[in-house]
């Protein structure tokens, strides 16, 4: 998923446009507040960030996403009509990894999110992911629900991970057992639903984040606003 926070809706329903037809999922967010909003649900691989928004100005959002855990290291490209050397200088400085002044090609605009995500993929074990009130960070080996530490076995963790890193993608019980274990599902093991149902014990409400697809396996999906 790529998220583009930029104001003028001509601008910004033609990068939407043209980073669908180049086959990547993406949204657009014409406030900050709303980008914000988005953010507590999902992160994003990559992140298109405008310098000047209503409500608040890029370079401090980008400023707040380079202080998060959550996003510190998701790859941002500054697309702004500010194109002086200085505005790129503090953009760099604040953490922006590309910096694009308007106007600017939609070819040239592609090639650098491929680039940026190629870049991502490196290091995409580092990557942490929030989902709804779930956070989970593997490459420190952290779970938090609803902001508590929670303590896992590794079997749990590692499917866990699995399932996040995944999330929307349904794995039978045959699937997780060959990823987590290594040996395939004879048939008769109910392994993966005794962890399954220790997840969700341990993760409290963000349990009803792993959902049984009925006769098929288990996926995560997505995180639903409660009134």
């Amino acid at each position: 998923m790529i998220y583009f926070v930029e104001d003028d809706n001509s601008i910004r329903e033609l990068v939407l446009y043209t980073l669908n037809n180049a086959g990547y999922e993406a949204k657009g967010f014409e406030k900050p507040s709303l980008f914000w909003e988005a953010l507590k649900t999902e992160v994003p691989a990559l992140i298109l960030l405008d310098i000047m928004l209503p409500e608040e100005d890029g370079l401090q959002i980008l400023k707040k996403l380079r202080s998060m855990s959550q996003t510190k290291k998701v790859p941002i490209m500054m697309l702004t009509a500010k194109g002086t050397e200085y505005d790129k200088v503090i953009g760099l400085d604040y953490g922006a990894d590309d910096y694009m002044p308007k106007p600017f090609g939609m070819m040239e605009l592609i090639a650098r999110v491929r680039a940026l995500l190629r870049r991502a993929d490196v290091v995409d074990t580092e990557r942490d992911y929030s989902i709804g009130n779930l956070y989970l960070s593997p490459s420190k080996h952290i779970v938090k629900a609803d902001g508590e530490e929670v303590t896992l076995t590794l079997k749990e963790f590692e499917m866990l991970t699995l399932l996040v890193e995944n999330q929307g993608i349904v794995f039978t019980r045959d699937q997780l057992l060959t990823k987590i274990w290594g040996y395939a599902f004879d048939g008769e093991s109910r392994t993966v639903d005794v962890h399954i149902r220790s997840l969700r014990q341990k993760l409290g409400s963000c349990g009803k984040l792993i959902e049984t697809v009925r006769g098929i396996g288990y996926k995560i999906g997505e995180a639903k606003n409660e009134k």
